[in-house]
């Protein structure tokens, strides 16, 4: 588990509605800021800068902004992310304000780590079932990511459920904890193998019908 903060400065909005477009043709994307006790503000960024700060906060990092000319920062979560589908290009940024006093949600990701000595005993694959998890936390200490080290699964039927999960004390997991995290998938020809000697045997043991004549 790791946590970290991501910084931006974002320039206050004068276009609105459709006259938006020519802001995005300039490179410039949207963004709304928005949360409990604080008036909507229409704001705007560069695209690269607000990709690449994107890309580094995910959903579970808090984003210290500050706007240009006034004084003072908001600590908000990346909510809604807006792509164009054909372009690819970014539309638009709903960024999520947050009291740090009070405790949110966000979907943190697994990151797996190091080897399963189950796996490689059977030269079977590690399936990774479920990628993020629902977390409640204060924003500065919601983690980031939460690190799984696969050297826990040392037998071929071991597996790893959220509850094995290396959660901080100071966050709370809400996904079910009984929810698969990784397991080990055997090889498709030892599966094949397997179910192919099973059938085998099945026909063995059924006895031959005598014919009789008349």
């Amino acid at each position: 588990m790791t946590t970290n903060s991501v910084q931006i400065e974002l320039n206050p909005r004068e276009l609105m509605g459709k006259k938006v477009a020519r802001l995005r043709r300039v490179g410039i994307v949207p963004v709304h800021l928005y949360g409990p006790g604080m008036e909507p503000r229409s704001l705007q960024c560069q695209a690269s800068t607000l990709i690449r700060t994107l890309a580094t906060a995910g959903g579970a990092t808090p984003i210290h902004i500050t706007i240009q000319g006034e004084s003072g920062t908001h600590l908000a979560f990346a909510r809604e992310i807006q792509w164009d589908p054909m372009r690819d290009d970014l539309l638009h940024v709903d960024l999520l304000a947050a009291d740090i006093s009070r405790p949110v949600t966000a979907q943190v990701p697994i990151i797996l780590t190091g080897e399963s000595a189950g796996a490689r005993l059977v030269n079977g694959t590690v399936m990774q079932q479920l990628r993020t998890v629902d977390v409640q936390a204060l924003p500065l200490e919601m983690p980031n990511q939460i690190e799984v080290d696969l050297a826990i699964m040392e037998n071929a039927d071991s597996v790893i459920r959220a509850s094995d999960l290396a959660i901080p004390s100071s966050a709370t997991l809400l996904t079910d904890a009984e929810e698969l995290v990784v397991r080990i998938e055997l090889p498709r020809v030892a599966e094949e193998f397997t179910a192919a000697e099973g059938g085998a045997e099945e026909s063995g043991d059924a006895p031959a019908e005598e014919s009789s004549e008349e």
